[in-house]
């Protein structure tokens, strides 16, 4: 799966001349946490986030050297820190450099660099045009979909026949003995599989055939170190 089909597009921008002030409102207003920056060409120029303002707010209790301390720290660091503190303009604030993906690289590709960067969001863009965002939550997205779901109802005896033909095609599931039965579009499982994986197996199974409404779990799991061993034959039965 690709990132183009999970990432969030229509994104909510601002631009870099904007105040810290202006940003903020606009990410309680649209309860977002992060916000692209774009140049006054509309290029992408970084990345806004909470915890950029956050670091802001927190400047308002500035910490104070003492006179020998200032004397060591440079003139030009003291300069960046006083900005940082108190620049009302976003492009002062943002978050640099700015980490991008692709729309056609890979979920995994863009996870490791969310992990690499640790950062919460990627811009996604082509060339110098942004076109998306994705987030951590976006990756919850294939989850979702991955269920069939149907817009018209099913009814029992179309779901029994799609459970048991998907069982069928599964070579796990033939080494077992599985009785299927749909009430309602409440799939019944019954009768024995050699191991725990299989049944679990078969149950999940079901869950993701399209009008299966719940799942009951009646299958019984046989240990097959376990024999059933025949009593030992008489005296009188053997000389028989």
């Amino acid at each position: 799966m690709r990132v183009s089909q999970i990432m969030t597009e229509g994104v909510i921008t601002i631009t870099e001349r904007a105040t810290v002030i202006d940003a903020a409102e606009l990410m309680l207003y649209h309860r977002i946490s992060g916000l692209p920056v774009l140049d006054a060409r509309g290029g992408l120029v970084g990345m806004l986030s909470q915890s950029d303002l956050v670091r802001r707010t927190e400047a308002q209790t500035e910490t104070r050297r003492s006179w020998w301390l200032q004397l060591l720290t440079g003139q030009d660091m003291l300069a960046d820190e006083y900005v940082a503190l108190r620049e009302r303009r976003v492009g002062e604030v943002m978050s640099r450099p700015l980490v991008t993906v692709s729309p056609y690289a890979t979920l995994t590709e863009a996870a490791e660099l969310m992990e690499q960067t640790s950062v919460k969001r990627l811009p996604v863009v082509v060339g110098d045009s942004l076109v998306g965002i994705i987030t951590r939550k976006d990756f919850l997205k294939p989850l979702g979909q991955s269920r069939s779901v149907s817009v018209f109802p099913i009814d029992d005896r179309t779901i029994l026949s799609n459970v048991e033909a998907e069982l069928q095609t599964r070579e796990w599931a033939r080494c077992g003995q599985i009785r299927v039965s749909v009430n309602a579009g409440i799939v019944v499982l019954r009768v024995t599989v050699p191991d725990e994986r299989v049944r679990a197996a078969v149950r999940v199974a079901a869950e993701n055939v399209a009008g299966v409404k719940d799942v009951r779990d009646e299958l019984t799991w046989i240990d097959q170190s376990f024999r059933i061993l025949a009593p030992s034959p008489t005296v009188e039965e053997r000389l028989n």
